[in-house]
């Protein structure tokens, strides 16, 4: 046999089974004590400079170390350039040197030829002047 229910009946019954919820982010409460309720996750691995600075500070410092870092590459070049001109002085001077060189032992040489040729002119030969 089927057992009818009323209305009556049932807001009663509805009355007697409503449990008042216990306040959470989400309105229910498991009821398991041995859970915790859920946190935000704390992130130790971030820096402490990036958890606590402002944005504008951190950009500020980026702009400034920017800065630094283009001074020194500068720096470096202008004494990159000045070791290149230092180099290149000196291989033009020891060019110069040995053309002077080589100019010395052409005259030397050709003053040489022309005494002999002047010896030859002469009459005298090698037997005679050695």
């Amino acid at each position: 046999m089927k057992e009818t229910v009323t209305d009556t009946s049932l807001s009663s019954k509805s009355l007697l089974a409503t449990v008042s919820l216990g306040s959470s982010s989400a309105g229910r409460v498991s009821g398991k004590p041995w859970k915790l309720q859920k946190t935000a996750t704390q992130r130790s691995h971030i820096q402490e400079g990036v958890k606590t600075k402002k944005w504008e500070d951190r950009m500020a410092k980026t702009q400034k170390e920017k800065a630094i870092k283009k001074l020194q590459a500068e720096l470096k070049e202008e004494k990159q350039a000045e070791i290149i001109r230092r180099k290149e002085i000196t291989l033009e001077r020891r060019k110069a040197a040995e053309e002077r060189k080589r100019l010395e032992e052409e005259k030397a040489m050709m003053g040489a030829r022309k005494a002999a040729r002047l010896r030859r002119k002469a009459g005298r030969t090698k037997k005679i002047n050695h």
